[in-house]
């Protein structure tokens, strides 16, 4: 029987009922005039979690197997479940659904509904990893949203990273293509997209700026606050509800001054003063201790690097990370280096920013690339992408010798400011030993700060938790290990509720408690390869995963139709799995395995094909994995004539 929790701000089981307790769902008295559950950490939770504050302040340990009490994990419920239950009840409920973010890095969605509302905070996308062959990249499923689409009022974007914005226009049109409301830029990367798709609709957009406040539903507004990221224009969310005031800041970090002093924290200060029922935060740095480095550090440290190269500098980075290129084509005019862009992404986003007014670069700085060879090597700076080892990345080709206008020379001066996406760990230390080999001297964050991280790191988080101080802290966007750590960050910081969920999980939302409760909604992976979405399954992957593991042995078996007697030996053919000339006595074992496989049939006319095939193929894979210990694919064509 599944178990529901229920938290309540004095730590006990029963909905706490102290009106004076509730945030405000509109504007407080402290509030500027602007325009405009459970936890999952194991299978039991620890006695005297949930209990007032004097009591205990820890979270249990997670056991090996992980469910979340009340709910089982969304791929393990039948699809008829899918739209939950709702609980009839006397005060107003939000209910809250992650669609992904929660156990992947990327996917980032998830939307809020009240009664006949929801409002849906970003749509974004994970990138493909080893376990995916040949996928492009993975989106959420959005079964519940496209099945609600009417009720579905509007999609808040916090920033324009591809983790954010990747999946628009795989989902828009399937959910009603609602309203987006996102900055000038978030606006203009994802209308930049979109052009990949000239069939779809017309997006529907409205720009916010900092401290916009914005009706997006009869019973939901919006308030609009900046936060320190690696792309301009991030935004936080305070949605404003009839229980209370909702949190969710997408990714952030603080940035600090010269001194070390926080900035930009007044904001979260005022909205912490309004009161927040729940915050919603990033996990992907949790575990880290200390405090991110600043941008200005980072800044200080490039100019460093910049003035004393002797020879050309070429940098791999995102292209995403503006804020970083910004400040990157400032230096280059400060100490008079001319600017060459190198990846299509890269000309993009640099177009886009400077359109928009985040980059400004003199007349002369930024040069086409055609034109490199007319400069001096100690008047280039080169922005690439694919500093995470990609094949057909600019960095790759510049390194390969495949760039038509740049290759690696002796003192040529290489950094990677950018973080290691996990699984890219090996390609991108291929691109370091190569560049090292070739002559060129290589700076990494390893050895020099050049790369801040856009996410807050622990003390951060604290600091921001502190400010805040929600009745209840809700991890997101990360790994669970690293949500596991928020919820003990929550706990250190004396905020006592930090309930753990997964995806497709649903909580429901009231003054004064959070409920996850047993019932969930679709949020497997999508996955999108080409043209199609959706119609790889994971029988396909593990069957891609077994060929590029253990090969493929293909038997081409030419029978008579009526007989089953063989009319020629039977063909074998291999890929991925062993070298035919130097293992003619194994295809000799096939052949004479599938000779007797077929002398089974003596009445063959009687027997189906598939049949036959079956017997082939299981008596080759049987041969195969006596002799090799391993398991390939086998595949019979049986030609019948």
């Amino acid at each position: 029987m599944s178990v529901i929790r229920t938290y309540t701000p004095d730590g006990s089981r029963k909905p706490a009922d102290n009106k004076e307790n509730r945030p405000s769902a509109g504007k407080t008295n402290n509030e500027p005039a602007r325009k405009g559950g459970s936890t999952r950490p194991g299978n039991r939770p620890g006695k005297n979690f949930g209990r007032p504050k004097n009591i205990n302040r820890t979270i249990p340990k997670p056991a090996p197997v992980v469910r979340s009490f009340g709910a089982t994990r969304p791929e393990d419920r039948p699809l008829e479940q899918s739209r939950g239950v709702r609980r009839k009840s006397s005060e107003p409920t939000v209910r809250f659904v992650p669609l992904g973010g929660l156990e992947e890095i990327g996917r980032n969605m998830m939307f809020f509904e009240y009664e006949d509302e929801i409002v849906v905070v970003d749509a974004g996308l994970q990138f493909a990893e080893d376990q995916t062959p040949g996928v492009d990249y993975i989106i959420p499923n959005i079964k519940y949203l496209e099945e609600n689409r009417e009720k579905v009022k509007a999609l808040i974007i916090t920033h324009a990273h591809y983790d954010h914005i990747g999946a628009i226009p795989h989902v828009i049109d399937k959910i009603g293509n609602p309203i987006i409301y996102c900055t000038s830029l978030s606006k203009a990367l994802i209308e930049k997209r979109q052009e990949d798709y000239p069939a779809l609709k017309k997006l529907k957009f409205v720009v916010v700026k900092n401290q916009d406040e914005i009706q997006l539903s009869p019973n939901m507004k919006g308030y609009f606050f900046g936060v320190s990221h690696t792309i301009p224009e991030s935004v936080g969310i305070l949605l404003k509800t009839p229980i209370g005031n909702l949190v969710n800041l997408g990714d952030y970090k603080i940035e600090y001054d010269e001194q070390g002093n926080p900035m930009g924290l007044d904001e979260l200060s005022q909205i912490g003063r309004m009161g927040v029922h729940s915050f919603f935060t990033d996990s992907t740095n949790a575990d880290k201790e200390g405090k991110q480095i600043s941008e200005k550090m980072v800044e200080k440290n490039l100019e460093e690097i910049f003035s004393h190269a002797k020879g050309r500098i070429i940098v791999g980075s995102f292209a995403s990370v503006l804020t970083r290129i910004a400040e990157m084509i400032k230096i280059a005019e400060k100490i008079g280096r001319h600017v060459f862009l190198s990846g299509y992404s890269m000309k993009t986003n640099v177009q886009i920013a400077q359109n928009l007014g985040f980059i400004k670069a003199k007349q002369g700085t930024l040069c086409q690339m055609e034109d490199l060879h007319k400069y001096r090597d100690d008047k280039v700076l080169i922005l690439s992408t694919g500093a995470q080892g990609e094949s057909n990345a600019s960095f790759m080709k510049i390194l390969n010798g495949e760039h038509r206008f740049i290759q690696v020379k002796p003192g040529d001066t290489v950094l990677f400011s950018a973080s290691v996406i996990p699984g890219n760990e090996r390609a991108v230390q291929t691109l370091k030993d190569n560049f090292a080999r070739q002559g060129a001297v290589i700076y990494h964050s390893d050895i020099v700060d050049i790369h801040s991280s856009g996410h807050a790191t622990k003390e951060d988080i604290k600091t921001v938790m502190k400010l805040l101080s929600p009745q209840f802290l809700v991890p997101v966007h990360g790994y669970y290990y690293k949500r596991f750590i928020n919820a003990q960050n929550a706990h250190e910081v004396g905020i006592e509720h930090a309930p753990l969920m997964d995806n497709g999980q649903i909580a429901e939302l009231t003054a004064n408690n959070f409920t996850i409760t047993k019932d969930t909604v679709p949020a497997n992976q999508v996955f999108v390869d080409g043209l199609g979405v959706g119609d790889v399954e994971e029988v396909v992957l593990r069957d891609r995963m077994t060929l590029s593991q253990e090969g493929v042995i293909v038997s081409i078996v030419a029978v008579d139709k009526k007989t089953g007697q063989l009319l020629k030996n039977p063909d074998i053919l291999t890929r991925g799995f062993i070298l035919i000339r130097e293992n003619q006595e194994l295809l000799s074992e096939i052949r004479s395995k599938i000779r007797s496989a077929l002398g089974r049939f003596p009445n063959y006319n009687e027997v189906e094909s598939e049949y036959v095939k079956g017997v082939l193929r299981d008596t080759v894979g049987q041969l195969v994995f006596n002799r090799t210990r391993r398991r390939p694919m086998i595949l019979t064509v049986l030609l019948e004539l």
